[in-house]
């Protein structure tokens, strides 16, 4: 929901205003380097300890930036240096962020989960829309925004379609949660598991406990585990003094439990979980034997109780929960070694956790944990090694290591550890870590943030081809929000996720945009559309190219075909009544001048007439597809397409007696052609940050970064030649660069002799001579570069547009033909 300039300076007290014009808000800014569309962007120039926000102020404002919210003691040349700008001059900057904020908040009436405790947060919060997106349009958190900062940029994100949020919040000392209560407001309140992170901002866990539930002061329902008597005690204290008219709904074995929890019996990599509420019992299984993640479900549960979810659909909702990205991964390591990395977070609680999933990895016999000094636990050094090393008695490690000054001060607590070692520093286990012959063993990782981590675990991992291509979906999830902004409100988003997601990975896209609730997926055949299956993605999927030999497929793995002839359709009917299968969905391919596949115009009275004559098949959807909907000189004949398939589906409709979902426009037409977005727009390349719209391109997040190294450098004499066939003949010392990529890897031939670029330490430089099946020569003179240097062939710079261009075709044929065998690294930020 936009906000004008004028209504922010009402909204904001206590303040002054320097107003040029009202601009419309739609989007606040508090990181420079997250900036995405300047013309409707307010700038909140926060103070920090290493950064004052108002020295980005004429950075952006030349960005395109124009409205700013700045502390009392901006300089008065900002006026007039910066002509167009609007100024909100405030006491306290992220005071009035969070106030902007509770006013928008204010503007919804819509149920409100706010969740808060010390572990478990961002899982609940991401179960909740794992279990709930398909019966809400639902705004929630991103990743784990629970600050001061945070919430408020999470909570900005509601908008009139939303029909619940989900919210969690954090704080570190006193007087935190006051500020961020009247942001979220829940109506509903979660409390995870209280553990002893941030302790030390506190004077006791009473007073954290107390501190937290101040985020329910209006909430109607608090779900929370009875069985913590701390936690019910200030509860009960907290009712009666802040919120009388408080709902508990809790859970655990305690008798009085509203929701008890009678059994949990694991079982290979299941938990099943018996549970009795109002009389009633109900069992589900989870598919997690960790502790945490019961305690997790159960919270999850107690919410679909108070929303009233339907029984019968818990059981197998509960069963399809997956684990949350960027939170624990498990990678091949090298000597035959796993590697578990969770430097997420750092507490004896979180520490229990990934001690639970060490436990279920049963691939390698030995079992190491590489652990750092765990910071700001409140917890006097040597009482807290001591419990670790207690946690730990029992848990069967072959291997223990120790980095850090505290926990090497306490060596003595792990001698009941077969093999301990103890380092000051990361970058000492870095120079000594081979002396200790890591092989067969299961090694987590888990260590503070500040001890770089990642270092140790890229040490570990198996490296196979140091060509890679990294994906962001922190990009896929951007790009597909700025298509939806410019969907007109109920325009449902059908996906294309063909040709392996157009070569940037096929579940692990697929994943993402089932996590982000959009409608429909679209895949070329019907064996991509069964690997997404085998992986978990349950949402539709239509596939294009309908085969005979795909029917029986299809129908096993609720496929949605692209019936494009009479031949196809009167084949998939003989087969559905074989199979004595009745209304099986279909989408209907209309050709309105692509001619390639569909029903033209003349096919239309015997399609109505086989489709009224039959129960087997219902349609679901019809659609085309625009020729150069990207084309200004082509509008007239894509007005023309979209006339003929209006009346072509209008007579299908007036036979069948019914409407169906119609679609035509493709990523380019969403803007473009908003007027045939009509029931679904179908997003291609676009999600992967390509439309050929210059002002959407612009606001498009770059989603793949083709990565390579230097494997070696040599100078090349006048006179002599690079590569095969001599066609690059050099007439100067030239300082030739071989990189690990070729054509074998999906980098074009035509790219070679100059007319291929990659970046080389922030420098362009030219492809020399022809590209090998394995390798690609660079003409780095006069660039400072080494040999194990990372090259980008493609990412922000050059662009994969750029990369299209020089080989003459367009960034489809680029992103499709990276080889499988690049390996695919996927992150978000």
């Amino acid at each position: 929901m936009a906000i004008t300039f004028s209504k922010i300076t009402n909204v904001i007290t206590n303040t002054s205003f320097h107003q040029v014009n009202d601009v419309l808000v739609d989007y606040l800014l508090t990181d420079s380097r997250k900036l995405l569309i300047p013309s409707s962007t307010i700038f909140f120039a926060l103070e920090g300890n290493n950064r004052q926000g108002i020295s980005f102020v004429t950075t952006l404002y030349h960005k395109g930036v124009r409205c700013f919210v700045v502390p009392q003691n901006i300089n008065s040349h900002f006026f007039d240096d910066l002509p167009q700008a609007n100024f909100v001059i405030v006491n306290n900057v992220l005071h009035a962020l969070q106030q902007l904020v509770t006013h928008h908040r204010n503007q919804f009436n819509i149920p409100v989960i706010g969740i808060t405790g010390s572990n478990g947060k961002t899982i609940v919060k991401e179960w909740l829309y794992q279990l709930l997106h398909y019966q809400y349009k639902i705004v929630r958190s991103p990743k784990s925004y629970n600050s001061q900062i945070g919430v408020p940029l999470s909570v900005w994100k509601m908008n009139a379609a939303d029909e619940l949020a989900i919210f969690e919040s954090g704080i570190s000392q006193p007087n935190e949660m006051a500020l961020l209560q009247p942001i979220i407001n829940p109506s509903i309140g979660i409390v995870t598991s209280m553990g002893s992170a941030h302790n030390e901002g506190f004077t006791s866990m009473q007073q954290k406990i107390n501190e937290k539930l101040l985020l329910f002061t209006q909430a109607k329902f608090l779900v929370y585990n009875i069985d913590d008597v701390l936690l019910h005690d200030e509860v009960n204290k907290f009712k009666e003094e802040k919120n009388k008219d408080l709902k508990t709904i809790t859970w655990g074995v305690n008798e009085n439990a509203t929701i008890k929890l009678i059994n949990t019996e694991k079982k290979n990599d299941v938990t099943s979980i018996e549970l009795t509420y109002y009389n009633n019992n109900v069992n589900f299984i989870i598919p997690f034997t960790d502790n945490a993640s019961v305690a997790n479900a159960i919270s999850c549960f107690c919410v679909l109780v108070i929303l009233k979810v339907d029984a019968a659909s818990v059981a197998p909702l509960m069963e399809q929960l997956r684990p949350i990205e960027m939170r624990l991964q498990l990678k091949k390591g090298l000597h035959n070694c796993s590697i578990i990395n969770d430097s997420y977070s750092a507490d004896i609680e979180s520490f229990a956790i990934s001690l639970d999933f060490l436990a279920q990895q049963n691939q390698q016999a030995k079992h190491t944990v590489i652990l750092s000094d765990l910071l700001q636990t409140g917890v006097e050094a040597s009482l807290l090694y001591q419990q670790i090393a207690s946690i730990l008695q029992n848990k069967h490690l072959y291997r223990f290591i120790g980095i850090g000054t505290q926990i090497s001060e306490n060596a003595s607590f792990f001698k009941q550890i077969d093999h301990i070692h103890f380092y000051a520093t990361t970058n000492d286990f870095i120079s000594n870590y081979q002396e200790l012959q890591l092989q067969n063993e299961v090694i987590l990782l888990k260590g503070a943030r500040k001890f770089q981590f990642e270092r140790i675990s890229s040490l570990l991992e198996e490296k196979v081809h140091e060509t890679q291509l990294e994906i962001n979906l922190n990009s896929i999830r951007h790009n597909l929000n700025v298509y939806r902004k410019l969907q007109a409100p109920g325009v449902k988003t059908m996906v294309m996720v063909k040709a392996f997601s157009y070569g940037t990975g096929g579940f692990e896209i697929a994943n993402v945009l089932q996590h982000a609730g959009v409608d429909y997926l679209a895949v070329a055949y019907a064996d991509e559309a069964i690997e997404l299956r085998n992986a978990s993605i349950q949402l539709p999927i239509m596939i294009m190219n309908t085969e005979v030999a795909g029917f029986s497929k299809i129908v096993q793995y609720h496929l949605e075909p692209e019936i494009y002839s009479i031949n196809i359709l009167q084949k998939f009917i003989a087969f559905l009544n074989e199979k004595q299968i009745k209304h099986y969905p279909i989408f209907i391919k209309l050709d309105t001048g692509m001619h390639r596949l569909g029903f033209d115009e003349s096919d239309i009275p015997t399609l109505c007439n086989i489709l009224k004559k039959t129960n087997s098949v219902k349609v679901v959807s019809a659609f085309s597809h625009l020729v150069a909907s990207d084309a200004a000189q082509h509008d007239d004949f894509t007005a023309h397409q979209a006339t003929l398939f209006l009346k072509m589906a209008a007579l299908l409709e007036q036979a069948l007696g019914y409407t169906f979902i119609k679609h035509i426009a493709n990523s380019s037409a969403i803007y473009r052609h908003p007027t045939l977005q009509y029931d679904m727009v179908r997003l291609g390349i676009g999600l992967y940050g390509v439309d050929a719209t210059p002002f959407i391109q612009q606001q498009l997040a770059p989603v793949a970064t083709l990565k390579t190294t230097i494997s070696q450098i040599k100078w090349v004499k006048p006179g002599e030649s690079v590569g095969y066939n001599r066609n690059a003949m050099v007439q100067q010392n030239t300082k030739v660069a071989t990189v690990r990529i070729g054509y074998a890897d999906g980098y074009p031939r035509l790219l070679g002799n100059g007319n291929g670029k990659m970046l080389v330490n922030d420098m362009l430089a030219p492809v020399i001579g022809n590209i090998c099946m394995d390798m690609t020569m660079l003409d780095i003179t006069g660039i400072d570069a080494n040999e194990g240097d990372e090259i980008i062939v493609f990412g922000e710079q050059p662009t994969v547009n750029n990369m299209a261009t020089w080989a003459t075709t367009i960034p489809y044929e680029i992103l499709t033909n990276i080889s499988q065998r690049v390996k695919r690294v996927y992150f978000e930020d």
